[in-house]
């Protein structure tokens, strides 16, 4: 397996030598209570496991399906409410950046400073998370190949900033259809980088429903399964107590429940492969 240089965020380290690390959490910050709990809930099971784990929800989705649909709280209250989540629990923290305005305040905050997939290769976006010296998790483009990531990870590292993690999220095929190579993981890790297996997203369906993105939440365990199979340095999945009344990806989030009993045949798998 390709060696990969070590990734540190807070006191999670994703790539070689290290054990799968998690990346978990809400789609969209709901509620501060509501953040808590769930983050509450995510380290627990962490510990029980002693497995790292990084704490993700979104401050503000700028990229829903519909004009109408629920985005968040916005830059000021969603960074006070991760600011609150990472004191209670002291989980690193990931947020989405949508816009270079919102940079330097998230990485006051944040551990992880996530560029969201349709923005891969937004030059000046890459560039300022990068000066910001907090690590720069990119989502490959639907529209990327693995190897086209080269340069987008050139435009981070040259930079200034080594402090890279590459997540694969799956490919446009056809219309509301993605999937997922598992020849894409081994490609990506080629690159020198840690890679990441977003389930959550991979298993939409974009744009299916009448104004919201719909997707096949019933597949996420065998989905995790082959990524880790493959190779991969950390998982990412949205959960959420009750999927069906998330405010954002309800169709493809994890129930809560399930987390504890899927990370647990993670780690085990991923022992496995990386001791085969």
């Amino acid at each position: 397996m390709q060696a990969v240089a070590p990734v540190s965020a807070g006191s999670v380290t994703f790539g070689t030598g290290h054990p799968l690390a998690f990346i978990l959490g809400p789609c969209v910050i709901e509620s501060e209570a509501h953040a808590i709990d769930t983050a509450l809930f995510i380290a627990d099971v962490a510990k029980r496991l002693a497995t790292p784990v990084v704490f993700k929800a979104s401050f503000d989705k700028a990229n829903r399906t519909s004009i109408t649909s629920y985005r968040g709280p916005g830059l000021t209250e969603g960074l006070k409410v991760l600011a609150k989540v990472k004191a209670r629990t002291g989980l690193p923290m990931l947020t989405d950046v949508h816009e270079v305005s919102q940079i330097a305040a998230a990485a006051e905050v944040v551990d992880i400073l996530q560029i969201p997939a349709f923005l891969s290769r937004q030059t000046d976006l890459l560039v300022a998370a990068a000066k910001t010296g907090r690590v720069v998790n990119v989502k490959k483009g639907q529209f990327l190949a693995p190897k086209d990531m080269r340069h987008v990870i050139a435009k981070i590292t040259e930079s200034g900033n080594l402090k890279v993690l590459v997540t694969e999220r799956g490919a446009s095929f056809g219309y509301h259809n993605l999937v997922v190579d598992p020849r894409a993981f081994p490609m990506l890790r080629e690159l020198g980088y840690p890679v990441i297996f977003d389930v959550t997203h991979s298993l939409q369906l974009p744009g299916a429903g009448d104004g919201v993105t719909t997707g096949l939440a019933q597949y996420l365990e065998p989905m995790a399964q082959a990524g880790v199979a493959a190779g991969v340095d950390g998982v990412f999945m949205e959960v959420h107590e009750e999927p069906s009344r998330a405010k954002s990806d309800a169709a493809n989030a994890l129930r809560l429940d399930l987390l504890e009993p899927l990370m647990r045949r993670l780690v085990a798998l991923d022992k496995i492969v990386k001791h085969a």
